[in-house]
């Protein structure tokens, strides 16, 4: 397709559109932003033809010529406006990479597991490690963060890990991604176990930590283009401290939260000057 021009009146677009229909030649409206209208020639093989109407449509819009070919277009007319859409699949790719992608798969294998007759041989497997044999099974320091036990749980998890986590994968890459999960998970980890025990799972302590790290992010480094809207801060911190009171009696992994929150935060401060002092 041939982009025309824009415009900012989109009833007098479709005007010019219906006239131009009306000689077989079709051109389609799609809304660019801040008000502006773009039309797109579908055959390039009338552009002459087209950009010449075109300039005697900006010349005199009111024209009644145009006004008539709406009017006989009305009944046919289909859509007024073109929008693309997408489906779900290429709409979680397209705002994610391969690690974001490969957590979440396998976050929702661990919970059909957990749901499905296996949950006390998969959460042995992969809680946080609680006796002296267990130390040394260094995947459970990670493997936590994989365990989810409600529907609840896991969507909520994994919406912000999607958010949040493809962010910074498709600005930073897989390797950075993978590295703020790995040391997140474990000081997030560490902090729960330190006051609860062992009995905790999820993703959370991850989330917030990636919500810490592109909270300062933004703050000390701007112009890196990595940070997150403040209603989204706020909603978080809200939420923090209301997980401390346990409303519903939920069981609630709130020094996962808090510890996870803190090591974002100071990975975000780290990388923030690192690169302002190359």
């Amino acid at each position: 397709m041939i982009r025309l021009t824009a415009l900012s009146n989109p009833r007098a677009a479709q005007a010019f559109i219906d006239y131009m229909a009306s000689r077989n030649i079709a051109i389609q409206m799609m809304p660019e932003g801040e008000g502006q209208f773009a039309l797109w020639l579908a055959d390039s093989q009338y552009q002459i033809e087209a950009e010449a109407e075109l300039a005697a449509f900006l010349q005199n819009p009111g024209d009644e010529k145009y006004q008539a070919a709406s009017w006989n277009m009305a009944e046919s007319r289909t859509a007024k406006f073109f929008y693309p859409r997408q489906g779900l699949l290429t709409s979680l790719k397209q705002n994610a990479g391969p690690f974001t992608l490969s957590i979440m798969v396998v976050c929702i294998v661990v919970y059909a597991g957990l749901t499905l007759g296996f949950g006390n041989d998969v959460f042995s497997l992969l809680h946080f490690p609680a006796t002296d044999e267990q130390q040394w099974q260094l995947w459970r320091l990670f493997s936590h963060a994989l365990l989810h036990f409600s529907a609840t749980h896991i969507v909520f998890n994994l919406l912000w890990w999607w958010v949040l986590g493809g962010k910074i994968e498709k600005h930073s890459g897989s390797a950075k991604l993978m590295q703020l999960f790995l040391l997140t998970a474990l000081f997030s980890g560490l902090g729960q176990y330190a006051f609860d025990g062992p009995a905790f799972g999820g993703m959370s302590g991850v989330v917030y930590a990636l919500l810490g790290y592109l909270w300062l992010m933004g703050a000390l480094a701007p112009e890196r283009g990595l940070s997150i809207e403040p209603a989204y801060v706020g909603f978080m911190l809200l939420w923090l401290a209301v997980g401390f009171f346990e409303p519903f009696g939920m069981a609630i992994a709130n020094m996962a939260h808090l510890f996870g929150l803190v090591s974002g935060c100071a990975l975000g401060v780290i990388d923030a000057k690192l690169r302002k002092t190359r």
